[in-house]
């Protein structure tokens, strides 16, 4: 998942185009709302919310490793849900995605 903080002046959907280049290496060609999600944020003082608007999108080549991250890999969700390190945010936009049939748990 390439995320990252929305700019000054930036929409979502504009952050996510540059946060995909940033991070994957790739272009979007199309995306789609996925949906608003709330959650406790990952690494920061207890109490601190994320609020997360994400996109499912096509993209215009095979993501690669930038600069901006270590490595690239895909994983199940419950994969994810046994790492030692698990963001709550992360998990309700995995849950989304497994009941739209998206990934598999």
């Amino acid at each position: 998942m390439a995320g990252g903080k929305i700019d000054p002046g930036e929409t979502p959907e504009l952050a996510l185009h540059r946060e995909v280049r940033e991070e994957l290496g790739v272009g979007v060609v199309s995306c789609d709302e996925l949906g608003v999600f709330l959650a406790e944020a990952y690494g920061h003082a207890s109490g601190t919310q994320l609020h997360m608007t994400c996109f499912t999108a096509e993209l215009d080549g095979d993501p690669q490793p930038t600069s901006e991250i270590a490595e690239l890999r895909y994983f199940t969700v419950s994969e994810y849900a046994a790492m030692e390190h698990v963001a709550p945010g992360s998990m309700l936009v995995f849950r989304k995605l497994h009941e739209l049939g998206a990934v598999d748990w």
